[in-house]
C-alpha cells in the first residue's frame, strides 16, 4: 500500500497555513543579500553555518564584490579574508569563484532562472537552487534544510526518508494559495518554535491540529502577527 502524502485532510492544511500566514504575514528569508548573485552566495556560504554567522561576514565582502565581476577581481585570497569566521571556509571560496567565472563565461554574468540551469554552478545544490528560485525570482518553490526536514517528519505534515521525497510530498499538499511564502513559515516554525532538541509547544498556534507523537499540548497559542521572533 502507498504511503499517504500527509497525516493531514486538505482542511486541515489550508487552516494550518491560514494560522502561519496570521502569524507572519511576510516571512523573509534571514540571509542579507543586495541581489540574485549575493543570494547565490550567501547561501552557499550557509551550509553548516548559522544565517546570522554569514551575514556578519558578509556585509563587508558584498560592499565591495557584489557581481561576479568584482568577485573575481577580488580574488579567492581575499574572499578568504572575509569569510574566514565561517565554517569551511575554503572550499567555499573555491566555489564562489568558480561559480563566479561560469556566470561571466556561460550565462553573461546573470544568474539563470531555472532549476537546472542553477544546479550547474559549482557548490550550488537543490535546496540553494530553490532558494534563489524563491526569493530572487519570485517563483514557488519549496527548500528542504533541516528545519523542513524535521518539521514535515515530526508533524507528519509530509514524511520523507530524503529532502527529495520531503519536498515533492509538501508541493502535492500545500494548498496553492499558501505555496509561495510556505517554505519560509515551515523554516521559521523549525527554527523558532518547533526546535530540534525541545519543541516549545506551548508557544505553537498549531498545537490543536498537530499530530505529532511529541507533542506536549493540545492548546494552540494565541493567533497573533510577530514582528520579530
Amino acid at each position: 500500500m502507498r504511503k499517504a502524502k500527509s497525516a493531514y485532510s486538505r482542511d486541515e492544511l489550508v487552516e494550518i497555513f491560514r494560522r502561519f500566514s496570521v502569524q507572519r504575514p511576510e516571512p523573509k528569508g534571514e540571509l542579507e543579500h543586495v541581489n540574485a548573485f549575493t543570494l547565490v552566495v550567501a547561501v552557499a556560504l550557509s551550509a553548516q553555518a548559522t544565517d546570522a554567522g554569514v551575514n556578519k561576514a558578509t556585509r563587508a565582502l558584498f560592499a565591495i564584490a557584489d557581481t561576479p565581476e568584482k568577485m573575481l577581481a577580488l580574488g579567492e585570497e581575499k574572499l578568504i579574508s572575509h569569510i574566514r569566521t565561517i565554517g569551511l571556509y575554503r572550499n567555499k571560496a573555491k566555489n564562489v569563484i568558480a561559480l563566479s567565472e561560469k556566470l561571466m563565461r556561460d550565462f553573461g554574468g546573470e544568474v539563470p532562472r531555472s532549476r537546472e540551469a542553477l544546479m550547474t554552478l559549482p557548490g550550488v545544490g537543490r535546496k540553494t537552487a530553490n532558494v534563489v528560485l524563491s526569493m530572487a525570482f519570485g517563483i514557488p518553490t519549496m527548500a528542504v534544510d533541516t528545519h523542513v526536514f524535521r518539521i514535515a517528519n515530526r508533524l507528519k505534515l509530509a514524511p520523507g526518508k530524503t529532502p527529495d521525497a520531503v519536498e515533492e510530498r509538501l508541493m502535492s499538499i500545500i494548498p496553492g494559495e499558501y505555496l509561495f511564502h510556505a517554505h519560509h513559515w515551515l523554516i521559521l516554525h523549525g527554527r523558532y518554535c518547533c526546535k530540534a532538541r525541545k519543541p516549545e509547544c506551548a508557544r505553537c498556534v498549531i498545537a490543536d491540529l498537530c499530530k505529532s507523537p511529541e507533542k506536549t499540548t493540545g492548546e494552540p497559542a494565541p493567533l497573533v502577527p510577530l514582528a520579530t521572533d
